[in-house]
């Protein structure tokens, strides 16, 4: 869908600020709010319907919040949207006599839950180099097709093999497993002559957002 989750190539926000000796975490809620979202991430579903909740997020509210406040945000309208009443439901991480298992935590922190698939579409459509366009679609549901690459032409850089396929897996039609390439778009592709001819952008994509580049 398009919101305004989705910023990339937006102008007017300014240059991103970076703390060099930035904390993980600025408040100790925040750290609170990352264990409940990990507690209860099973109960509200597939990760990319998780992320749907944020998308639907009304744009001021959206950009008035901080990082883990949009996090507490979509953990409150995903309890709304199950009327949870059961507080007992929450305990979705394996525990070891009673307490959570701080390494499968951790586990689950630095590397999430693996995507690829051995089932679904194996053989990629595209060859690494072929010269392919992401086709100019505006999702209503959710998608990981930013608005910025659509209808942009860009080389394949690489096959990652096969993935869940976000924009199905978060409204409960399937996971439908296809290639995901990594395909390579120059930044005057992108935002005109405008922009530096030597830099180039490596974005993820899975097969249905391609097409073959047609002169």
């Amino acid at each position: 869908m398009n919101g305004i989750h989705d910023m990339g190539g937006m102008t007017c926000f300014g240059q991103i600020e970076h703390d060099q000796n930035e904390p993980v975490f600025h408040y100790d809620w925040e750290r609170k709010v990352l264990a409940i979202t990990i507690a209860t991430s099973s109960l509200f579903g597939p990760l990319d319907k998780r992320r749907h909740v944020l998308e639907k997020i009304e744009s001021s509210e959206y950009l008035r919040c901080s990082y883990y406040e949009r996090w507490l945000v979509r953990i409150e309208h995903s309890v709304e949207q199950l009327e949870i009443d059961n507080q007992s439901q929450f305990s979705t991480i394996p525990l070891t006599d009673g307490v959570a298992d701080s390494n499968k935590i951790e586990r689950v922190i630095r590397e999430g839950r693996p995507s690829n698939r051995k089932t679904g579409r194996q053989d990629p459509r595209f060859s690494v180099g072929e010269l392919v366009r992401a086709r100019n679609i505006n999702p209503t549901g959710h998608t990981r097709l930013a608005r910025y690459v659509r209808g942009r032409c860009g080389i394949i850089d690489r096959v990652h093999g096969t993935h869940s396929f976000p924009d199905t897996a978060a409204h409960g039609a399937g996971e439908n497993p296809q290639p995901l390439y990594s395909v390579r778009f120059s930044a005057q592709e992108l935002w005109g002559s405008e922009a530096s001819s030597h830099d180039i952008l490596f974005i993820d994509l899975w097969e249905d957002y391609l097409e073959p580049y047609d002169v």
